[in-house]
């Protein structure tokens, strides 16, 4: 109903002599009936349009809806004369197929200007242009009277290779139209090219740069006219066809935007006529997948980008990874260095979200670029990289001829073991001219690169040899989740702690110890007994190296703190590299240092003779001020005689000591197992039992021929390392 009124007005409008506000309401109503689809309406609607132009002395605007008029699909031949009589065509006429010729035809006489439109035939000739230009884009209502397609043969070709391309036209004008001159142009200019007509009176174009080319242009009417065209790719980057350019009768130019076959799309008004559907090219895969751009890829850079690995990144230590950058055939101009470090197993992140809210420290870090000459740029490009991020820094390159080098070296540490992809990328120019500074080059390499942990470390808390404290913590956590260890006080530990080398590569040893913080320092007692002597050891790869430690805590505390495993490191330098000492620490665990209530103790020679009795004494010690009853148990042993109680029990004042004796006499051999004791504390409800190691001697078939001292001291190492 709007666009009923609206016509209406428009019509009363026209009929006043207002043709200007005519014109601006049949704008209106002809844009719906377009999207409608209502042909009809919108032939007579044209056909005020092309009378208002005319009247306003518009030679553009009369030429376009006429054209648009003409390419209108309306009826038939048949029946012309019935249906004439039942429509009201306005000042267009009717709406046939002889009418849509003749409105054809008179804008070919108005450019031709054998014809002015009646009326004011002076002020239109006066407002005509040497050459009129219409724009047709892909919602223009014009695209009923010319479209071009473009394809590619191709999706990537090399720089200034050839390649082909097609370029299909169609129009939905009643008669032949016959073009001078077809104009196809790209993004880049080196590649337009011209087509002219075999006309001799064809005109030429000398603002087109490109090549040129005669054959015979004449578009039928719903059929593709295809042509295809050889041009050399230009400079890399994208090429895109952006119009096509139609020069008709001299005076008439329509520039068409380009349209690739796949994305193109029907005509509304022309969709369900009936009419045989043809493709814009011969090759169905161009018809149904051709794009009217194409990737021109990257000439091959004559510059050689090197990433000298030295193998496994150790956690700890800056990693130094020389770079080199060799021109080989192009000169080097306006260089950039860029670098970049992404996680290996995906994800981009080299930290972890959790570890990202808590702190903002990297599991990898990019510290800086050192050149090889020290100076201030040097520094400067260190400090730019850092005020980046921490995975990625950008390095300028100085120029660099033809066969000149230029090297860095990339600083990069590790704190967590982590895969990392190593992204390095080099563009520059050829030249310092403005020119051929928009034209760069650009080299990528990769690498990756494995952070591993240089030293497990492992440690093991050892209780004083053959003495058994009865420590209440131990027992309250059995089947519990606290499986804190838990040590005596005043009483020497032993802690040895290991450390395997994890990596590939010998690693030097210089020092291993036990940091304790300040309170623990007070309050716990740490020595050494084994060190580095020589200034270092060299660990090869899978082999380990022991440090053994005396721990005697002072003070009893629920949540002791020992401290940590500092280990100081470098590689094995033994190829004349610079050595760089890392400094590797690990937390030891807390442990719980109480006071023992009772404390169970064996002695016995350090080894025996077969078949010569010894004296195997069991030492029960009262530390409370209570009086303390246990009960004592020997098993029997096949491999000994002895002598004395299976079952004991006894009273222990205190602050004192009770002491059990046993005389046995070895019936075998080697390393022998003594009879099982087993000490229960009745207030308590606790039994201790020595170990296994602890309840183990050596026996001798006869007197052996060496020093006591000497044996003595073999046999406890040897026990202590079992």
């Amino acid at each position: 109903m709007a666009s009923a009124c609206s016509r209406g007005m428009a019509i009363e409008y026209y009929a006043a002599g207002d043709f200007s506000n005519a014109k601006q309401l049949f704008d209106g109503v002809a844009g719906l009936y377009r999207q409608e689809g209502w042909t009809t309406l919108l032939w007579e609607t044209l056909g005020y349009l092309r009378e208002c132009s005319r009247k306003l002395n518009s030679p553009k605007d009369f030429i376009s809806y006429s054209l648009e008029m003409a390419a209108l699909p309306l009826f038939s031949g048949t029946g012309e004369e019935n249906r004439e009589s039942k429509i009201k065509s306005g000042p267009a006429g009717s709406p046939t197929i002889s009418m849509r010729e003749n409105i054809q035809q008179e804008v070919i006489n108005v450019l031709e200007r054998k014809q002015s439109p009646e009326g004011n035939a002076d002020g239109f000739n006066n407002a005509m242009e040497e050459t009129t230009h219409l724009d047709i884009d892909q919602i223009s209502p014009l695209r009923m009277v010319l479209i071009a397609s473009v394809a590619f043969h191709d999706q990537s070709v090399k720089p200034d290779s050839p390649l082909l391309v097609s370029v299909s036209l169609l129009s939905h004008l009643p008669s032949p139209v016959v073009v001078d001159q077809l104009a196809v142009q790209f993004n880049q200019s080196s590649c337009n090219f011209v087509i002219h007509s075999t006309r001799e009176d064809s005109p030429l174009d000398s603002d087109l740069h490109g090549q040129v080319q005669t054959t015979s242009l004449t578009l039928l009417t719903n059929k593709w006219m295809r042509l295809t065209h050889e041009i050399k790719s230009g400079q890399s980057g994208k090429l895109e066809c952006l119009s096509v350019k139609a020069t008709i009768n001299k005076h008439l130019v329509i520039c068409c935007h380009a349209e690739s076959p796949a994305s193109m799309e029907d005509f509304p008004l022309w969709k369900f006529e009936d009419q045989v559907e043809t493709m814009p090219t011969k090759d169905n895969v161009l018809a149904f997948s051709g794009l009217k751009l194409i990737q021109v890829e990257e000439p091959d850079a004559q510059v050689d980008l090197v990433l000298n690995s030295a193998g496994p990144a150790l956690v700890g230590e800056i990693f130094i990874l020389p770079v080199t950058i060799l021109s080989k055939g192009h000169a080097v101009h306006s260089g950039e260095l860029k670098i970049n470090l992404v996680d290996a197993r995906g994800g981009g992140l080299l930290m972890s979200p959790r570890e990202a809210e808590e702190s903002e420290s990297h599991h990898v870090e990019l510290l800086g670029v050192s050149t090889v000459s020290d100076g201030k740029e040097s520094k400067e490009e260190v400090d730019s990289i850092r005020q980046i991020q921490c995975s990625f820094g950008v390095v300028s390159v100085p120029t660099l001829s033809v066969g000149d080098s230029w090297s860095c070296k990339l600083e990069i540490k590790w704190h967590r073991a982590k895969s990392v992809m190593l992204y390095v990328s080099l563009g520059f120019s050829l030249g310092s001219s403005e020119e051929e500074a928009l034209h760069r080059l650009n080299v990528h390499r990769s690498l990756q690169i494995e952070g591993q942990i240089p030293f497990l470390v492992t440690h093991q808390l050892l209780r004083p040899f053959r003495r058994e404290p009865l420590l209440l913590s131990e027992i309250r956590s059995l089947g519990g989740e606290d499986q804190r260890c838990s040590l005596a006080m005043n009483e020497s530990n032993m802690f040895i702690v290991n450390a395997r080398n994890c990596t590939e590569i010998p690693l030097r040893l210089h020092s291993m110890t036990i940091e304790p913080d300040d309170n623990a320092k007070q309050l716990c007692s740490v020595q050494q007994f084994s060190g580095i002597s020589s200034g270092h050891v060299v660990i090869a790869p899978s082999e380990e190296y022991k440090g053994i430690f005396s721990v005697n805590p002072r003070a009893i505390n629920s949540n002791f703190h020992l401290g940590e495993i500092c280990l100081k490191w470098s590689r094995d330098s033994s190829l004349g590299d610079q050595e760089s000492h890392v400094i590797m620490k690990q937390m030891l665990p807390e442990v719980s240092v109480e006071e023992p209530p009772l404390v169970v103790s064996m002695e016995c020679p350090p080894y025996a003779i077969l078949g010569i009795p010894f004296t195997f004494y069991v030492k029960i010690h009262n530390s409370t001020s209570l009086l303390q009853e246990i009960k004592y148990s020997l098993v029997d042993s096949q491999n000994f005689v002895f002598s004395g109680a299976h079952n004991h029990a006894a009273f222990i004042l205190p602050k004192s000591e009770h002491i059990v004796s046993h005389k046995l006499v070895p019936l075998g051999s080697s390393s022998q197992q003594l009879p099982r004791i087993t000490v229960t504390s009745v207030r308590y409800s606790a039994a201790l039992t020595p170990s296994i190691s602890a309840a183990t001697v050596f026996v001798y078939p006869s007197e052996p021929k060496f020093n006591l001292e000497t044996s003595c001291l073999t046999s406890e190492l040897r026990l202590v390392e079992n």
